[in-house]
């Protein structure tokens, strides 16, 4: 009877080890399936890109931990045993094979944080532009930013150093690359509109790993968190792949409704400035056009469009995307004329009636206007952010100067209005010191 017994109790002990090496492996396995493997290179290569496209890849990794959001700092490749407690490891050693602190790990993992892509495209002069942009989105904005930098080679060097002296916000990373268009078109292309302005055109088949993105001209201005933009994507229908505000609110000064020589969406156009993209839906579909009845994806739609339209278009590839969506229509959302305020908005009075009720949210300076007298309430907006630097007091002491010097501007049109340029802007400032100072 004993020997039966002491059979049954070895049965039960090796029985209750499997269990524990089990439980240990699939702890391990559940740790790695839910994202500790830090994740897939976020630019991916055009087929027409040499050397892959991704410019100075050294770059992206200069934004702080952030840049390696599945690797703890203490972690060193050390065989363990199973049965070390997590309390006994050493202090720099993560015992990935470890029973308790597999189990441990698990439970008080936290999900990661999505993170929210931008991308622009700087030529010529456009280095401060580019650099103010990139200041307004990271003062306001909550969840981490990727940047993705498109400039010529000649600016990469100034853009590294800028942000590489950013590092310290801990709040994003960025990517530079080349100006790179089709070899077989690429002189036709970079000298459509201006300079190196198509380029945005490519954005869904360079950047292949990023599901969506918010592509910006070099002269807007984020009054607002980057994160409220973004939320416009959950509001996307099942057959809308992009978002943009139209490029008049008043037909009566319209320019597509009373120039173009070309299809164009809507009753006056869209803006191009402020583009929101799923990127993944953009790459899927196949779109409808008037150049041949079968429906074209968007890599074979942008070259038929510009030998089709290239004497009639005026705004390069503002207007080819206009063209595109007037074919496919319901695949745009349109948002208010708020998220792209533009000179065009207030020139001749006040026309865009969501931005005198709850302000201005992004601000565009097009034509020039931060460096000109055209304009001074955008030129004041533009100056107190360009000179406004990531201490604490001195985002605090922003409005105050700056509303004195908009009260200066009330003899132009946009000058009488100027309290609209800076009622979000204060909203904005309270709501990034009521957040805890890890979320600023």
């Amino acid at each position: 009877m004993r020997r039966y017994l002491r059979i049954v109790g070895l049965c039960l002990a090796c029985g209750f080890c499997s269990l524990l090496y089990a439980f240990s492996q699939l702890a391990v396995s559940l740790e790695e399936g839910a994202g500790g493997g830090g994740g897939k290179p976020q630019a991916g290569a055009a087929s027409w890109l040499a050397g892959g496209g991704r410019g100075a890849a050294g770059g992206a990794d200069s934004a702080g931990p952030a840049a390696h959001p599945g690797r703890s700092d203490r972690c060193k490749d050390f065989s363990l045993c199973y049965w070390n407690p997590y309390w006994m490891l050493p202090s720099d050693v993560c015992g990935m094979n470890c029973l308790w602190e597999a189990a441990l790990r698990y439970n008080l993992k936290i999900q990661p944080v999505e993170r929210m892509h931008l991308a622009v495209v700087a030529c010529g002069e456009r280095l401060e532009e580019t650099i103010t942009m990139l200041k307004s989105a990271l003062i306001f904005s909550i969840k981490p930013l990727q940047f993705h930098i498109f400039a010529e080679d000649q600016l990469h060097d100034s853009f590294k150093g800028t942000l590489d002296s950013w590092s310290f916000l801990q709040t994003f990373n960025y990517s530079l690359y080349p100006i790179t268009f089709p070899s077989e078109n690429a002189v036709e292309w970079k000298k459509l509109f201006k300079p190196c302005a198509s380029q945005r055109l490519f954005l869904p088949l360079i950047l292949k790993e990023v599901d969506s993105l918010l592509y910006v001209d070099t002269d807007i201005l984020f009054l607002r968190p980057v994160d409220d933009i973004w939320s416009l994507l959950k509001k996307f229908n099942s057959t809308q792949i992009a978002a943009m505000a139209p490029e008049h609110e008043e037909p009566r000064i319209g320019w597509y409704n009373r120039f173009a020589r070309h299809p164009y969406y809507g009753k006056t156009g869209v803006n191009s400035g402020v583009m929101l993209m799923n990127m993944t839906r953009m790459r899927r579909k196949y779109f409808k056009n008037d150049m041949t009845t079968v429906r074209l994806r968007w890599g074979d739609i942008l070259m038929p469009l510009l030998k089709k339209y290239k004497l009639n278009i005026t705004w390069g590839d503002q207007d080819l995307l206009n063209i595109i969506f007037f074919h496919n229509p319901e695949s745009l959302f349109v948002f208010p004329c708020q998220w792209n305020y533009r000179p065009d908005h207030c020139i001749y009075g006040s026309n865009c009636q969501e931005a005198e009720e709850e302000g201005i949210f992004i601000l565009h300076g097009n034509r020039g206007v931060y460096h000109d007298d055209k304009q001074p309430a955008f030129r004041a907006i533009y100056e107190a952010l360009r000179n406004c630097s990531f201490e604490d007091d001195n985002i605090r002491s922003l409005l105050k100067p700056l509303e004195l010097e908009l009260q200066k501007t009330v003899h132009t049109y946009c000058g009488k209005i100027y309290k609209i340029f800076i009622k979000q802007l204060a909203k904005s400032l309270r709501d990034r010191f009521h957040r805890p100072p890890k979320e600023r």
